[in-house]
């Protein structure tokens, strides 16, 4: 992956709004028009509210994300995976370095399971605004999935071919697109300019006296318009920090000038069905159908940014050795970070289609909405804590607050189970077993293999290498660590008596650094044994051919092992089938088929 490079102030604030700011840029089409369907919108409890909406986005993001999450990086990068790694580095005890890993599968999966969501909400949100438009209020909702469906099946296909082409064009779309939203919310704001002070918090608290317990329901959606605060610290690394935090500040103003508009339309309209909708068409009727279509496009260029996060969150769970290996495409030749997983683009393409049939309109999805993103910002405040103990502990009682709003918020959301928030927990849970099986299948499946010490293999190594009977050329043999002999190379080397003239063995090893790759060959390491040690960043893409060949190494053969699990235990059968249906190191590494064989060893756990 390619470290940000430098880029102008302005050209990194407009990349920043089309790369990381459309989830949560997208959300005042749908929150204040679900808040006001359940709470009616007087004047008092409009104040309350949008003191809630401008405190959660001030705390849950700008706070917990733009200035707690992003002060913690390795090189640059960002994320809960990263955020692991940063953990591990100061953690001794197992058990805190096992319930880190455990925070760390739980972030993951949530992310994951928001960016099922995410798209299916915000896509049908916008395709819903066509109902405004005089001769369509009678179009059924199965129209309006279906439009949906269709947007959404073109994105997911478009994938493969790379969205570096288009990007260019996401950030100036973008611009146009929160402009537009703080001026429509300027323009709103004129008719009742003492909306302004509900920046005062004192109005959120007295919601809550007025209101008691149901005010506590109503912050289970108050949470939709700060879902994508995530981003500003998972894409970090695409961009670099400065550039992300001053577009942020942009987008904030433009959020909140839009939200208090909406708040004084929904006042002096309270027959409104939709808030941001309704406003626009009110304000310039001629302007709506130009003002629906930028919104058609700023959700499709949200959900771009959410595939994109998820690509790149496998991605890291993959080189972290937390999830299985997947086949994966370069779809840009100039950044490393564009990449295509087909076998993730279409499992996510299938689950937004279905929670779109599910939910058939985006009121009931926001129904379900918000405990994944809640729970995903519970675990990273939680974390952050965590490291900051261990930092900066001036940090601790700020992240500590964030982490306790974030549970009562977390809590809220508990409420919606009923309403459909336990598909969000089913999503989630696909990723997180498929991490926890695989991640203890593969500890396990290291265990029964029972890899011989290099001290060991060298004795028998050098009678079978000084008997004279070996092959001409040089043959490669993979193995996981450079001190350690796996079975296979046993097998084929001792007992096939399979031996070259020259037996290189291949070790990759993966420092605690996002980026950088380093090399340690150790030629006549035995009689005709080799070394070649290659050591990456845990997010660099390691060409291992190209390496081998500036080192001089022309193999005639790779060998490379395949293991046969016998097994009765049923978890162990998912870890066979998940070993069976992923791609296997030599075909995630795409090293020259021609030259590649095999070795079978069968192992019983």
């Amino acid at each position: 992956m390619k470290q940000p490079e430098t880029e102008s102030f302005w050209g990194g604030v407009i990349k920043s709004m089309g790369l990381v700011f459309g989830d949560v840029g997208t959300s005042p089409i749908y929150t204040l028009t679900v808040i006001f369907a359940l709470t009616k919108p007087t004047y008092d409890n409009v104040l309350g509210i949008l003191s809630l909406v401008v405190w959660t986005m001030t705390i849950l993001v700008t706070v917990e994300y733009a200035w707690l999450a992003t002060s913690l990086s390795r090189k640059g990068q960002g994320g809960e995976i990263v955020l692991r790694e940063i953990l591990l580095s100061y953690l001794k005890s197992g058990r805190v370095i096992a319930f880190a890993g455990l925070l760390t599968f739980m972030g993951v999966s949530l992310l994951l399971g928001d960016g099922v969501i995410t798209p299916a909400i915000s896509i049908l949100s916008a395709v819903e605004g066509l109902l405004i438009i005089p001769g369509l209020e009678s179009l059924n909702q199965k129209t309006i999935v279906l439009i949906a469906a269709a947007i959404t099946i073109t994105l997911f296909v478009v994938q493969s071919r790379g969205s570096d082409r288009i990007a260019a064009a996401f950030g100036p779309i973008m611009l146009i697109w929160f402009s537009t939203l703080a001026v429509s919310g300027l323009v709103s704001i004129l008719n009742m300019p003492d909306i302004i002070k509900v920046v005062n918090p004192w109005y959120a608290v007295k919601f809550f006296q007025h209101h008691g317990f149901a005010a506590f329901f109503v912050l289970s959606e108050v949470i939709l318009c700060a879902t994508g605060g995530e981003a500003l610290y998972a894409d970090m690394g695409h961009l670099g920090r400065k550039p992300i935090l001053r577009a942020w500040y942009f987008v904030f103003v433009a959020l909140i000038i839009n939200y208090m508009g909406q708040g004084v339309f929904a006042i002096q309209h309270p027959e409104a069905k939709n808030c941001l909708f309704g406003m626009v068409q009110n304000q310039a009727s001629f302007l709506y159908i130009p003002f629906l279509l930028l919104t058609i496009v700023a959700t499709i260029i949200a959900s771009q940014a959410i595939i994109s996060g998820v690509f790149s969150i496998v991605y890291q769970g993959i080189t972290t050795r937390l999830m299985p290996l997947m086949k994966i495409d370069y779809t840009s030749r100039k950044l490393q970070s564009q990449i295509y997983i087909g076998a993730v683009n279409w499992a996510l393409m299938i689950s937004v289609i279905l929670i779109m049939i599910i939910f058939q309109k985006s009121s009931n999805l926001a129904a379900a909405y918000g405990m994944a993103v809640t729970g995903s910002m519970t675990i990273t405040s939680l974390m952050m804590i965590m490291v900051f103990s261990h930092t900066t502990r001036w940090k601790v009682p700020i992240a500590l607050t964030v982490f306790l709003i974030d549970f009562i918020y977390l809590a809220s959301t508990f409420t919606k189970l009923p309403h459909g928030a336990y598909w969000s927990l089913i999503i989630a849970s696909v990723p997180f077993f498929i991490m926890l099986i695989f991640t203890k299948g593969q500890k396990m499946l290291f265990r029964r293999l029972m890899p011989l010490d290099m001290e060991t293999f060298l004795i028998s190594y050098e009678q079978v290498y000084g008997k004279g009977k070996n092959i001409t050329g040089t043959a490669l043999f993979f193995t996981r660590q450079g001190l350690v002999v796996p079975p296979y190379i046993v097998h084929c080397i001792l007992g096939s008596s399979i031996i070259y003239e020259n037996n290189i063995f291949v070790s990759i090893t993966r420092t605690e650094e996002p980026f950088g790759v380093e090399t340690r060959y150790q030629p006549d390491f035995a009689p005709g044994l080799h070394l070649f040690d290659i050591m990456a960043g845990y997010m660099t893409v390691v060409d291992i051919e190209r390496l081998l060949i500036e080192n001089g190494v022309k193999e005639k053969i790779i060998f490379y092992g395949v293991e046969d699990i016998s097994t009765k235990n049923p978890i162990w059968q998912v870890f066979s089938v998940i070993k069976k249906l992923s791609p296997n190191f030599v075909q995630f590494h795409k090293l020259p088929a021609r030259k590649l064989h095999g070795v079978v060893t069968r192992v019983e756990m």
